[in-house]
């Protein structure tokens, strides 16, 4: 199987990268934005005819939530065009297209885990184009399969991980926001259950969530991290009222795991077990 992958630089991209010696059987291509930019349509349908591929990874997208605000005619053709455009080119030859989503796709107002039919409705520029991308996608490629994740973090670029670490290591106490819950996702189990699903006996399209398991807010997220790595940093909770941005975050975006459990077979591990793994591979890579 031929499978090109967008965003090979990004959190995501890497962590498939290094799973690559498992996979034999597969032949992977890894686009960076100058070879594939999502903004090029016109480069993007010359590289697909030129290497025919029977399954894309989308893991490439704008992911800057609060300068979308300010951006968001690019955000849109890069989260919202792109994805229908790419779903399309592959339909041609029947091929399968992941595409990578967001818990931003909801408001946050539920008070129990979201499943993939419950009603979308963002509250953000990054959210809303986020979701176009998903419905153009569907609509443009019959053998479309959406992941929506949450609270993305690895080893690799820059994430909330990585952040608090840096910060831990210079101040005497940082802010957290303790009022929105959701669960955090490690690219690297992602990147796994991805390529479990292009390995399954049969590829069952759709939308799924997923993320790692357990329920966590992002001020108790910092503790296990400050936990972990022996911080002495003091963590302080703040409501979000307190610490006011750009776009709106959704303060309630804890995702059902059923389906892709149910339909892929998969075991997801709990969230503080993947931290931890990430963050001894950041300690060792400190060394």
């Amino acid at each position: 199987m031929n499978i090109a992958i967008t965003g090979m630089n990004g959190q995501l991209g890497k962590e498939l990268s290094l799973l690559v010696p498992h996979y034999p059987d597969f032949n992977f291509y890894f686009l960076s934005r100058e070879i594939f930019p999502l903004d090029d349509p016109g480069k993007m349908e010359s590289w697909l005819s030129l290497h025919p591929v029977d399954a894309m990874i989308n893991c490439a997208a704008y992911t800057a939530v609060d300068k979308a605000e300010s951006e968001t005619p690019l955000a849109f053709q890069i989260n919202g065009d792109a994805p229908g455009i790419l779903a399309g080119l592959l339909s041609k030859n029947a091929g399968k297209f992941i595409q990578l989503s967001t818990d931003y796709v909801f408001d946050g107002l539920s008070s129990k885990p979201l499943t993939e039919n419950a009603i979308t409705n963002p509250v953000n520029i990054y959210g809303s184009s986020k979701l176009k991308g998903e419905q153009s996608a569907l609509a443009n490629n019959p053998q479309t399969l959406v992941i929506r994740t949450s609270w993305l973090y690895s080893a690799f670029g820059n994430n909330f991980v990585k952040t608090m670490i840096r910060l831990m290591k210079t101040k005497e106490s940082i802010q957290v926001v303790s009022d929105q819950k959701g669960s955090p996702t490690y690219a690297a189990d992602l990147a796994q259950a991805i390529l479990d699903i292009l390995s399954a006996e049969k590829f069952i399209p759709g939308i799924y969530h997923y993320s790692n398991e357990g329920e966590t807010t992002w001020f108790e997220f910092a503790g296990e991290i400050k936990k972990l790595t022996g911080s002495s940093c003091t963590v302080l909770p703040v409501e979000s009222s307190g610490y006011p941005t750009a776009a709106r975050r959704p303060a309630y975006s804890l995702l059902d795991k059923s389906k892709i459990k149910k339909d892929y077979g998969l075991a997801i591990p709990d969230w503080k077990s993947s931290l931890a793994l990430c963050i001894d591979t950041l300690l060792k890579s400190e060394v």
